[in-house]
């Protein structure tokens, strides 16, 4: 399955998301506006911008893949992480909404309290949403698409979310009658934590981070392939979900071209089926010792 294949199998996992968010927001804020429960209402907030947040994440997907051309030469695989970004804007916003909301009906209780039923449809709720993480979850692993990925744990949050929801509600009906809000507060941290997570993975990406435990390994493989004699340089860097490698290296400076050549193959090779690099540039250079010098 080439990159292009991967994307658009990735899309699907995020109409997945996009439909679950739609019925469940619809359902919580519903059932949590006729059942007096602020903490189901905040969880269908929550699941709201999550749409929204999905929405953002297809239209990334699709835009990734739209082929190279004459001013996006290595393509258009960016995409994904600019729109992780516009998501995790959306999503602070409406987190710090949801947590002014608490804080005020902390202040000014209101004296209905939760019915039953808010309960209920919350765990039901984290049922379904559980089932929509493992979906993607796997899906993500499978494509390695790490805007996929983060829809899913974005989902598993949102689980976990409506499980609180579900605990203020039972803790509420029991007589701790602040637990339904303090519910509310907790998920509109949630939701501005889940925005903070995304915003840096996706920043990280853009300004060429790169994950130390992976370079090591690359750098370990290219100066242990036959031929290669000192590795004097190497940098990665994310392109959406590929792995760009430039490498500079040494070898004996009695080589001839083709046998020059041959050794950056085998690194190009053993990079791409080992640790998944996309594309490898290895410059070469004559290997000298100090008596040379």
């Amino acid at each position: 399955m080439d990159r292009s294949e991967q994307i658009k199998a990735g899309e699907v996992g995020a109409w997945v998301s996009i439909f679950a968010y739609i019925i469940l927001a619809a359902v919580k804020l519903a059932v949590g506006k006729i059942s007096h429960s602020e903490g189901l209402w905040a969880d269908g907030l929550n699941n709201s911008t999550d749409i929204i947040a999905s929405i953002a994440v297809l239209i990334g997907l699709k835009i990734s893949r739209k082929p190279a051309d004459q001013d996006h030469l290595y393509g258009h695989y960016r995409a994904e992480a600019v729109a992780s970004l516009v998501a995790a804007f959306i999503m602070v916003t409406v987190g710090i909404q949801v947590i002014i909301g608490g804080i005020q009906s902390a202040v000014n209780p209101s004296p209905e309290t939760p019915q039953w039923i808010s309960a209920w449809v919350a765990l039901a709720c984290a049922a379904a949403m559980y089932g929509v993480y493992r979906y993607n979850l796997a899906l993500g692993n499978k494509i390695q698409s790490s805007s996929i990925k983060a829809v899913a744990y974005d989902n598993r949050s949102d689980a976990l979310v409506s499980i609180g929801a579900f605990a203020g509600i039972v803790g509420t009906k029991s007589g701790i009658e602040f637990l339904d809000t303090l519910a509310a507060i907790l998920v509109g941290l949630v939701i501005c934590r889940t925005a903070w997570s995304i915003f840096y993975d996706a920043s990280h990406t853009l300004t060429d981070g790169f994950d130390t435990d992976s370079m090591k390994k690359i750098k370990e493989k290219v100066r242990d392939t036959a031929g290669v004699q000192e590795v004097t340089d190497i940098k990665a860097r994310m392109h959406g979900n590929l792995v760009l490698v430039e490498a500079t290296i040494r070898v004996n400076p009695s080589l001839n071209v083709i046998e020059s050549h041959e050794i950056t193959e085998l690194i190009e090779q053993k990079l791409k089926t080992e640790c998944n690099v996309s594309s490898a540039t290895i410059h070469i250079e004559p290997f000298q010792t100090l008596s040379e010098n």
